[in-house]
Formats: structure tokens, sequence, C-alpha cells
């Protein structure tokens, strides 16, 4: 799919080709470009930017007009890849009247080609409505970082079998509701591997195992920027970190002792 616009309906291609969905977060257009370079079909601006970029402690203080800003950034970045805008806490709960108004908010002004929320079988009438109005939508139950305060921490679901089945009910009342896919995440591999075969529609697995149709991952957490927790779910491929720390240490070092800037550096 190089060098081509994907849309929703390449995912389905995928699935049946039997070929991995591969999804990272972005929140600029730098990181943005890199992605798609990289290859990856989805760029979630996801309000994982609260914590990533504003140094919030979660997410539930992300607002709308926040995360328009990034999704305008990411989207001056990527050309191909299938950007979808992460809508924050309470911007779809109201009313299904609110959620179109800041959905149509997302394709208007973020220019995004698709909306996430959070929730299963209770917010799968207001998927349903965003879809007959012409708003793609991508699902998420498991584990809801939006719903960690009624949750008392972050949770990880399925660990039952009555967990499991409420997983697969969800899931299932995404689909119907015209969800183009749904991410699971925080759900054992096991429950992970029923749910998606369960449904005709994709999965995107962060921390749920191999058996999704594809893989989520935030950029902070690949590239190591940061030092003091790194999730369970989260490989890191490069520690940008250190890297980072020691080059700066560098800066502040040569500037001290007056050995930047040098002719080279002048004009």
């Amino acid at each position: 799919m190089k060098n081509k616009k994907i849309n929703v309906r390449d995912f389905a291609v995928l699935r049946e080709n039997g070929e991995k969905i591969v999804a990272l977060t972005a929140y600029d257009a730098p990181t943005g470009r890199l992605a798609e370079e990289a290859g990856v079909h989805i760029v979630l601006v996801g309000d994982s930017l609260g914590m990533t970029v504003l140094g919030y402690k979660n997410t539930i203080p992300v607002t709308v007009d926040e995360s328009l800003h990034h999704c305008k950034a990411v989207m001056r970045g990527v050309n191909n890849a299938f950007v979808i805008g992460d809508m924050p806490f309470m911007s779809y709960h109201l009313s299904i009247e609110t959620a179109m108004k800041n959905a149509a908010r997302y394709l208007q002004e973020g220019m995004v080609d698709a909306v996430k929320l959070e929730g299963g079988a209770s917010i799968a009438p207001t998927v349903n409505a965003l879809v007959n109005a012409g708003v793609p939508v991508l699902g998420h139950i498991g584990l809801l970082p939006q719903k960690v305060l009624t949750a008392g921490g972050y949770k990880i679901t399925g660990r039952t079998e009555d967990e499991v089945q409420r997983l697969i009910e969800d899931a299932l009342a995404l689909q119907e509701a015209g969800a183009f896919a749904i991410v699971l995440e925080g759900i054992p591999e096991g429950a992970a591997r029923r749910i998606t075969e369960a449904l005709e529609i994709s999965t995107i697995g962060i921390g749920a195992g191999k058996y999704c149709s594809g893989q989520i991952q935030v950029i902070n957490d690949v590239l190591g920027l940061f030092s003091d927790f790194v999730p369970k779910h989260a490989k890191k491929y490069a520690d940008l970190n250190i890297i980072i720390q020691k080059a700066l240490k560098e800066y502040v070092s040569d500037v001290s002792s007056v050995s930047f800037p040098t002719k080279e550096h002048s004009f």
C-alpha cells in the first residue's frame, strides 16, 4: 500500500490476506511523517498525548481543542497513512448530537480520516449514528483509559469467562453499529483471540497478544522517551531518552566552556 492513500476498505483486505495492520501513535508533523515513512498503516493521534506531550497524569484533562491542535499537526506530516483522531473524555458521552458535532470537527477541522471512541455496547448507538452520518469509527474495548477514575486504575479485563463473554458482546455490538475495526487493550491473549475470531472486522491489539489483526503502540514507548515507566505491552526499540540527555549535556558543556559556537557555526 506504499504511495497509496489508505482507506477503511484496505483493513478488510489486509485481514482477508492474512497481513497484519501496523498502527502507531503520533502527535506532531515530524513524528507523523516518520511513522508513515516507516510503513505504518494507521497513525493514531491518541489522547495519550495528555501524558506524552502535555504532562498530564492521565488522559482525562485532554480537551477537544487540544486534540484537534495535534491532529492538524500530524496531518501536515502525513500523506498516505490512515489518520485517526482519538475523541477525548466526555466529548461523545453527553448525547449523540454532541458526539456528532465533535466528530464533525475532527473530520472538518482536524482533517483526519476517522475517529476513535472507547466503550462497547453502551456506545454502539453513538457509533451507529456517526457511521450513518459518514464518519468512520474505530472502536476500543478492554482497558479503557478514559474510565481510569471509576475503575480505580488501569484494570486488565477478560480473565474470567463472564468477562470474555461481555467483551465479545461489546465487540459484536460495535461491529453491528458499523465500526471498521476495534482496538483491544489490556486483554489476555486467549480472550483477544476469541474476540478476533468472533468478528468479521479487524482487531488491533495493545497488550492483547499476537492473534489480533494488527498491533498499535505509543511512539514514546517504542522510542524509549520515558525513563521512569515502560508499560508491559511495550517493546523499547530505542532508548532516545539516554541519547537525547547525552546530546543536551554536551551542548550545555560546550556553551559553558565556550567551545561552541566556533567559526564553523558563525556567520
